[in-house]
């Protein structure tokens, strides 16, 4: 069972989510927060599985609870869930720690499949954002803690394929699928693309590739 705190300013939210997610067998909520105090208290005291967290938020705000967790060191995974389309703000909570983001008006099925994948280790974006963020992030400043990067090695057409399928919020399994790998195989090249890119985890490489131009729009 994946044990998963709501952070949501909004009662009716929270109660509806809570409710959703009980119809399931593999998602438990333990614990509720209506701001980011809250979370990070809950997150302290129960150590759930995936943290889902709203951005805009009253006090402490999912960005600020994002980079408070990170300086906290906390390896619990947050799963952004917001009802505000704004490609600038996905970036801001990826580059803040987040590992996934959905907007609101996602399936139970899709809303559980992101759960699973986080509370797996992976990453996930909803695929119509990325490719919006795509086309948008040549006018945006490089992150920070990519400044100092040198330049990768070249990525292989390999590497690059699986990247964008991991752009696109692909788990493992889904890439080994779509290109007739094996799974194993796949970990093989992620591990790699994460070396050649001077980073430590999918989102982020996804990120670097985005402002390095190794991802670029279409199909």
């Amino acid at each position: 069972m994946i044990r998963v705190v709501i952070t949501d300013d909004q009662t009716l939210i929270r109660q509806g989510l809570d409710s959703l997610l009980a119809i399931t067998d593999e998602v438990e909520v333990v614990g509720h927060a209506a701001d980011g105090d809250e979370a990070l208290a809950l997150v302290e005291e129960l150590s759930p599985d995936v943290l889902l967290l709203d951005l805009r938020m009253p006090g402490r705000d999912g960005i600020a609870t994002l980079e408070a967790l990170r300086e906290r060191g906390s390896q619990v995974p947050a799963l952004v869930l917001t009802t505000f389309d704004d490609d600038e703000l996905v970036l801001r909570a990826l580059r803040a720690g987040a590992k996934g983001y959905l907007l609101k008006d996602v399936t139970l099925e899709e809303l559980v499949g992101a759960i699973r994948s986080l509370a797996g280790g992976g990453t996930l974006v909803q695929p119509a954002l990325t490719e919006r963020l795509l086309q948008g992030l040549g006018s945006l400043p490089v992150p920070d803690d990519f400044a100092h990067l040198p330049t990768p090695e070249p990525l292989t057409p390999r590497e690059t394929e699986i990247l964008r399928l991991l752009a696109s919020g692909f788990s493992n399994r889904e890439i080994a699928e779509s290109l007739f790998l094996a799974e194993g195989t796949v970990k093989n090249h992620l591990s790699t693309l994460l070396a050649k890119l001077g980073v430590r985890d999918r989102t982020r490489a996804v990120l670097r590739a985005l402002h390095l131009g190794i991802l670029s729009p279409g199909p």
